[in-house]
């Protein structure tokens, strides 16, 4: 046990992994709720619900990683996974507030005003938490290795395969806008009231919130790691490089591929069921395009075949968005398509590869 977790990281990254779990249980509640709101240590609501949110993307970036850093898997539509997690908890929330929704109604509030007499099938056992939690781990785990299978038994690989899972995030996408699906339309879920019974919007819960998401951002580190320096992993990295020589050595990459893009899909899921309650709201611009390709881009800017990279991507370019959205909202997009065009001349192996390089010197 000792031997296996020594393998995992050095002294070094086990020091770094324990300076971040002290900064996310004990730094963070302590500035928040001790700290008085005019100190300069003091950690507000807003930037909890923000570092969150942005843990969560670093989960996100982690599947990402696994798939396209280590199996050489592009996929442009995990957005699809994560927002398919968040509906799944949505659902949950939505069935939690009863009825102190505007119409009083069993029924949630987009139900009543489309004039829906009860709940879709689909929606049955949603009112239990350990059910939806089910659901957030099924829904993107089945739909993915469903697809798959499919995709890796046609040997559909490189742009052909990141078109495809564009495409299936776009159809997704269409389909959830439409009112008749059961799913809030354009507008979504919002308005959420409480989870496992506790208050959604007190700062304790926001707190243990944010707490669920470090430790599932650092078991999700920590499980990526044990993958991909394991014989699985080692074999991932060959069909990465040189699939058909894997296939002449006896292996058969489909069970490879299928595995991690799928456990992939259900990282991603709960991702999204960690995202919803802390921002509020999922609707169907989670599952855009664009939002796919952003998760690539962290994977991409930070150095994609290191995990490190993507956590480090994920915060860089979230970071950076947030600022830029409140400070120059317009030239956001003009930041990200620059940010893009640099990485791809300059930086191919992304920031982590631009470090490695200078201290090579």
């Amino acid at each position: 046990m000792g031997r296996g977790l020594r393998q995992l990281y050095g002294r070094q990254g086990w020091g770094l992994l324990t300076l971040f779990a002290a900064t996310v249980f004990i730094v963070f509640p302590v500035a928040n709720f001790a700290l008085p709101a005019d100190s300069a240590f003091h950690i507000s609501d807003y930037a909890v619900a923000l570092i969150g949110k942005i843990m969560c993307f670093a989960i996100v970036a982690l599947a990402m990683d696994l798939v396209w850093g280590y199996a050489g898997i592009l996929s442009l539509g995990h957005g699809l996974f994560f927002a398919l997690g968040g509906y799944a908890m949505g659902m949950y929330l939505m069935r939690s507030i009863g009825r102190e929704g505007v119409y009083q109604s069993d029924l949630p509030d987009f139900m009543v005003f489309l004039d829906w007499k009860e709940y879709p099938w689909y929606w049955y056992g949603t009112d239990h938490f350990w059910f939806a939690a089910l659901l957030v781990v099924l829904v993107p785990g089945v739909l993915a290795f469903v697809f798959g299978y499919f995709a890796f038994r046609s040997r559909i690989k490189g742009v052909y395969f990141s078109i495809i899972t564009q495409a299936l995030t776009f159809a997704f996408m269409l389909l959830f806008f439409r009112n008749n699906t059961g799913f809030g339309g354009n507008n979504g879920f919002t308005d959420f009231k409480r989870i496992l019974g506790f208050a959604i919007a007190t700062p304790e819960t926001r707190m243990a919130l944010f707490a669920a998401t470090g430790f599932a951002l650092i078991a999700t580190l920590l499980l990526a790691r044990a993958i991909v320096t394991s014989k699985f992993g080692r074999v991932l990295t060959a069909i990465r490089d040189a699939e058909s020589r894997v296939m002449f050595s006896g292996y058969d990459p489909l069970h490879y591929k299928l595995f991690i893009w799928t456990l992939s899909a259900v990282i991603c899921g709960i991702a999204g069921a960690l995202y919803v309650p802390q921002v509020g709201i999922i609707n169907p611009s989670e599952m855009s395009p664009a939002n796919s390709i952003e998760i690539a881009m962290w994977v991409a800017v930070g150095g994609r075949g290191t995990l490190v990279g993507a956590l480090l991507g994920a915060g860089l370019v979230n970071g950076a968005k947030s600022w830029f959205t409140v400070a120059f909202p317009e030239y956001w997009l003009f930041f990200l398509g620059a940010l893009f065009v640099v990485v791809t001349l300059f930086m191919p192996r992304g920031v982590i590869g631009l470090l490695s390089a200078r201290t090579r010197r």
